[in-house]
C-alpha cells in the first residue's frame, strides 16, 4: 500500500537551488580541530577541544573584558602620513588606504576606557590585520596620550600586544616609537599608576623590544609566539637547532622573561583580580 505519491518524479535538486555552507562557518586549528564558528566565540575564541587560541583583535578583545560591551574609545581618528614617500610593490600612502578599507581600521592599535568587573581600566590593543601590527608614528602617538590619560585619570593601563615589529615604512619615525613610548612609560611609574602588558600571538621585534616588555606584570595568552628575531631567522643566524618550544609562552615563562601565562577565557577574572589586589 504507497502512503504517498511522488508528483515530481525529478528528485534531483537543481544546483541553483542547493544551499551551500556560508564561508567561516567552521574553523580549523592548526592542530586538526573543527569548531563551529558560534562556538568558538561563545567561548573567548579558544577551541574547546585542543585549547587553541585564535587570533583575534581589537573588537573581540573589548567585548570579552569590558563589562557589558561598554566603553569609550579616544584618539580613533588619527591616520599615518606618508613623510618618506615610500614605495615598494606600491605606495605606503596606497597600502594604508586600502588596509583601512579592508579592515575597517584607521590603524594597527585602538585605545579604549571602561570597566572591568567594575574596575577601571585603560586598554590599548593592537590589530595584526593592519599591516601585520606593525609599530608606526600612529601607534607610538597612541600608546602615548592612551599613557597621559591614565595619569591624568588615575586609571591602570594595559596594553596587548599583537604585532610583527617596526613599520619599516617609516623607516626611523618607527624606530622612534621604542624610546618614545619606553619613555613615556616610565611616568606611570613614577606616579604609581599600574602597567598590565599583555603578550598575544605573535609579538615581535620593536614591539617586544620596548613597550611590550616594560609591564608591571608581563603575562602572556598560551602557545604565543614571543620575542625579537623569528626562530627562521635565528636558527639561520647560529646555524644550529633551536631548543623544542622555542620564543612560545612556556618557555619563557620556564626562563623568567614573563610573570604568568593566561588562559583567555579566565582573562577578565584574573585581570579584575589584578587590578584589585592592586588598588588595595
Amino acid at each position: 500500500m504507497k502512503w504517498f505519491n511522488r508528483q515530481d518524479k525529478n528528485i534531483n535538486t537543481p544546483t541553483s537551488q542547493k544551499k551551500e555552507l556560508p564561508d567561516g562557518m567552521w574553523y580549523k586549528t592548526p592542530g586538526g580541530s573543527i569548531v563551529h564558528t558560534r562556538e568558538l566565540k561563545n567561548n573567548s575564541y579558544v577551541c574547546p577541544e585542543d585549547d587553541y587560541h585564535v587570533r583575534i583583535g581589537s573588537k573581540e578583545y573589548f567585548e570579552i573584558l569590558f563589562d557589558n560591551k561598554s566603553f569609550q574609545e579616544y584618539d580613533a581618528d588619527i591616520l599615518s602620513e606618508d613623510p618618506l614617500k615610500f614605495v615598494d610593490t606600491k605606495s605606503y600612502k596606497e597600502r594604508v588606504k586600502k588596509t583601512i578599507k579592508t579592515t575597517g581600521l584607521n590603524d594597527a592599535i585602538r585605545t579604549a576606557k571602561g570597566k572591568v568587573n567594575g574596575n577601571d581600566l585603560i586598554i590599548s590593543c593592537m590589530d595584526f590585520s593592519f599591516i601585520g601590527g606593525s609599530m608606526g608614528s600612529v601607534v607610538g602617538e597612541k600608546i602615548s596620550r592612551a599613557i597621559d590619560l591614565s595619569l591624568k585619570k588615575k586609571v591602570p593601563l594595559m596594553i596587548i600586544s599583537k604585532s610583527g615589529g617596526a613599520r619599516m615604512m617609516e623607516s626611523t619615525y618607527s624606530l622612534m616609537q621604542m624610546a618614545k613610548t619606553s619613555a613615556k612609560l616610565s611616568l606611570l611609574d613614577k606616579n604609581k599608576i599600574p602597567y598590565i602588558s599583555l603578550l598575544t600571538d605573535p609579538t615581535t621585534g620593536g614591539v617586544s623590544a620596548s613597550f611590550a616588555m616594560l609591564g608591571d606584570f608581563n603575562i602572556a595568552e598560551p602557545g604565543a609566539l614571543i620575542g625579537f628575531a623569528g626562530p627562521r631567522v635565528i636558527k639561520e643566524t647560529i646555524g644550529s637547532n633551536l631548543p623544542k618550544g622555542f620564543q612560545r609562552s612556556e618557555f619563557l615563562i620556564e626562563h623568567g622573561f614573563i610573570d604568568f601565562i593566561v588562559d583567555r577565557r579566565d582573562l577578565k577574572t584574573k585581570i579584575s583580580k589584578l587590578l584589585a589586589l592592586l588598588k588595595n
